[in-house]
């Protein structure tokens, strides 16, 4: 089965729509999982009616569950900088793309290596982006 590409642009408006483009369903395999992070990749970041925010959660809650069994890290030995670039390299980002998705290319860098710590907003931003609890990312 092959991965799906989705934007931004061509997210339905209501619960049910969404449910015709990906079912929320328990993910099975590495397909079902890459075409329900698609789904998070392309709706996170963007402000949400109550539909989509239910949807997003939904799909959530199944990309949590697979991940904490087939793609587990323990992440209490992790440092913030090592957690966020397991994250980012799951998501394929670059440093420039923390930057980007944070507001500032450069500020990619200077979180990775200590010279800025996250914001509230970062977390928030972050936690949205990589699906994630935010209370993982406070250090």
């Amino acid at each position: 089965m092959k991965t799906q590409t989705i934007s931004h642009d061509n997210i339905p408006e209501t619960y049910a729509e969404l449910a015709a483009l990906a079912m929320p369903r328990p993910l099975h395999d590495e397909v079902d999982y890459r075409n329900a992070t698609e789904v998070l990749k392309a709706m996170a970041g963007f402000e949400m009616n109550d539909d989509q925010e239910d949807y997003f959660e939904a799909i959530s809650i199944f990309v949590e569950k697979y991940e904490a069994v087939h793609h587990a890290v323990e992440i209490r030995d992790l440092s913030l900088a090592e957690l966020l670039r397991y994250l980012m390299n799951e998501h394929g980002m670059s440093e420039s793309d923390l930057g980007r998705l944070l507001g500032d290319r450069s500020l990619g860098h200077r979180i990775l290596t200590g010279q800025r710590e996250l914001s509230k907003a970062h977390i928030r931003k972050l936690a949205e982006h990589f699906a994630v609890n935010p209370r993982l990312l406070l250090s």
